[in-house]
């Protein structure tokens, strides 16, 4: 996929180069040292496969796929804020360097410019579908604000966050692959429906890490989401199948924002099958990615798309 992509993504970075400008030095140096920080970018490169896979030959998916990056670039300047992280894809997060204030402003500029961006693409179409998506994504941030420190959000609900805060941006890269190519709705529909079960998956399997992953592979330190007091999917089924004992440790943990005595909680994780549960529930969101695209051409892209949808489940990182 990626020696598939390398031309394309190639010129996405070109366009995010080009726009990144600001007479503003530290607007400058703030957001290249973010959208320089070695990212997946999974949800750009959505854009590209997705638009490709329906045979379109112009320019304008490589400034959508900016545009998709700009605003999941400023969703990740915000979230560090909020979560008071100082670990993100294995360097320190902005805010830990250039501060707080820095951080939400810029994210602010790189908002506004993904704005100008759409503007500059002359479609209602696009301005529907991005304007929505980044008002979804901000109320997910508040709905898991508000789900912070919560021991009883089930997984309904965490499912409910993750669809709004992650799965969100995924769903409106592949609805631009097909708005750039004027494709049909019923083919946006299946694009923007495999967006939102990949998107989901990836969220998921982001969450698994937290307890099985190493700091070194997946970028960020190990035990986060605990100290954050976030109930992830592997809590919330560890919660239900454990002993009373089990619960209460995991409970107290989440309500006080308390990772001390994470290899203890980590232990109950295992021991309950909760990171089988919790990869079981993404490779079913894979298998949906899957299905969404099924009527599309058969191509190189479309194998891609089959790709990166397993990724999303396989990755350790």
């Amino acid at each position: 996929m990626l020696t598939l992509l390398e031309a394309d993504m190639a010129e996405v970075d070109r366009v995010i180069r080009a726009r990144l400008h600001s007479e503003v030095a530290l607007v400058r140096q703030v957001s290249e040292y973010i959208i320089n920080s070695g990212g997946k970018r999974l949800r750009p490169a959505l854009v590209v496969l997705a638009a490709n896979a329906l045979g379109y030959k112009g320019g304008q998916h490589h400034e959508m796929a900016a545009v998709v990056e700009f605003i999941h670039t400023a969703t990740l300047l915000h979230d560090d804020v909020v979560d008071a992280s100082d670990l993100r894809r294995g360097r320190d997060t902005a805010n830990a360097l250039f501060g707080n204030a820095t951080s939400v402003l810029v994210g602010d500029f790189l908002y506004s410019r993904a704005f100008q961006m759409m503007v500059s693409a002359k479609s209602m179409r696009v301005m529907e579908v991005l304007s929505d998506a980044t008002n979804i994504i901000a109320e997910g941030e508040v709905l898991q604000l508000m789900n912070c420190n919560d021991p009883d959000i089930d997984e309904a609900a965490y499912l409910r966050v993750i669809r709004y805060k992650t799965a969100q941006l995924f769903e409106a890269a592949g609805r631009l692959g097909a708005i750039v190519q004027a494709a049909p709705r019923e083919i946006e529909d299946a694009l923007g429906n495999y967006g939102m079960h990949l998107g989901t998956a990836f969220q998921i399997i982001d969450d698994v890490l937290d307890y099985s992953g190493e700091t070194d592979l997946i970028g960020k330190n190990v035990g986060d989401d605990l100290a954050e007091g976030k109930p992830t999917l592997p809590l919330i089924f560890a919660m239900k199948h454990g002993t009373a004992e089990e619960a209460e440790i995991i409970r107290n943990a989440i309500q006080n924002g308390d990772s001390s005595n994470f290899q203890r909680i980590l232990g109950i994780v295992k021991q309950t099958g909760a990171l089988d549960h919790a990869r079981s529930q993404a490779k079913a969101e894979s298998e949906l990615a899957q299905a969404a695209i099924s009527a599309l051409p058969g191509s190189q892209y479309k194998d891609a798309l089959l790709e990166l949808s397993a990724f999303a489940v396989t990755r350790d990182f």
